[in-house]
């Protein structure tokens, strides 16, 4: 069966990374189908608009979508803000795909533990953060800013539902991990975040194989740099999930090595995905193959793993990557002495010589 893939490399090293990302694919043996399309600034600097209706039709018709990174400071003062590339295209995007459940993993590679900036093996962790992704603040109106020029307005606003669903998620991931949710809100100011400790207590009561514990997302930051080893499924609302899996992707020591995955309902039995590295466009390093793309090559993994069912060759990719650094390969980001420092098509060129070889 071939699967249809839509590819938006979008801007800055967005194009590097996924070239390689790309190249993982084709290596893997599987028949799938790719087609690429403009998102982002590059979609704005060809016909005025972030995200073209082309482009989104292409993804609505795909079985999944593999994205680079979008935005750069040259599309900073836009106006309007719509047509900038992560208001423009990205927040659209998980609107219009229903891509309501961020998954991203964050998980110290042995060979990497050196690069952590937690030494000693205090940097050692395994766990995801999963992060609602089409409601919040993010998404919330009013959102304006007042006609005296000197007040801003944004609204957050969570429904029940929205909570239901993306906790659902978090539970069915526990049960395939340690089976602890730790559920971060603000609950000691928010009203949003009330309703959603109730919400986890009365699922957290129907759900009884999995423990779950509630933190306020200030102390959840420090417990991350104190002891990340202490959670397994973190699970949160936007605006938190969005900074909370930062920071847990640059205690693994860079956010080039980190993948996201973020998922819709299930159509005909198959998930629906788009799948992306955590990190930005990098304009500054773009075009000088200093891009990490382990993340790019990550992502395919999460979409083999949650889209395609494939379990088997997920493993082989991540195998195929860790290989890569076992032998001393270095992007610049988490070079050090003792190690090769290689380029962004060197590290992609060594994972795919390892799944040919059959890692």
């Amino acid at each position: 069966m071939t699967r249809k893939i839509a590819v938006l490399p979008g801007d800055g090293i967005g194009p590097e990374v996924i070239a390689e990302a790309v190249r993982v694919l084709e290596a893997t043996g599987r028949t799938f189908e790719l087609e690429t399309a403009l998102v982002g600034g590059a979609a704005y600097d060809d016909g005025g608009h972030p995200l073209p209706a082309a482009t989104l039709d292409l993804c609505r018709a795909a079985d999944a979508v593999l994205l680079g990174a979008v935005g750069g400071p040259q599309y900073d003062h836009i106006q309007p803000p719509e047509l900038r590339p992560e208001v423009g295209a990205l927040l659209p995007l998980r609107r219009e795909l229903n891509l309501y459940a961020n998954v991203r993993p964050a998980k110290t590679m042995r060979p990497l533990l050196s690069a952590s900036p937690l030494k000693n093996h205090r940097g050692a962790m395994d766990l995801v953060v999963v992060r609602e992704l089409t409601g919040g603040i993010y998404f919330s109106q009013p959102r304006e800013r007042r006609n005296d020029g000197k007040t801003a307005v944004d609204t957050c606003i969570y429904h029940r539902h929205e909570i239901v669903r993306i906790a659902q998620h978090a539970f069915k991931i526990a049960r395939t991990r340690r089976h602890e949710i730790t559920s971060v809100d603000k609950a000691n100011v928010l009203e949003t975040s009330r309703l959603w400790r109730e919400t986890l207590d009365e699922m957290a009561a129907e759900n009884r194989d999995v423990k779950v514990t509630h933190m306020l997302v200030d102390n959840c930051a420090m417990q991350l740099v104190r002891d990340p080893s202490q959670f397994d499924v973190i699970l949160t609302e936007n605006m938190f999930g969005d900074i909370l899996s930062d920071e847990a992707s640059m205690i693994t020591g860079s956010l080039g090595l980190l993948p996201s995955a973020s998922l819709s309902d299930a159509k005909g039995g198959k998930v629906f995905g788009l799948y992306e590295p955590v990190h930005g466009a990098a304009p500054d390093i773009a075009g000088q193959g200093r891009a990490n793309p382990i993340a790019a090559i990550l992502s395919v993994a999460l979409m083999l793993r949650y889209s395609f069912e494939d379990d088997e060759m997920a493993d082989r990719i991540e195998a195929a990557v860790e290989h890569a650094l076992d032998a001393g390969l270095r992007t610049a980001d988490v070079f050090e002495k003792g190690t090769r420092l290689v380029s962004t098509s060197e590290f992609g060129s060594a994972v795919c010589f390892k799944l040919s070889a059959g890692a």
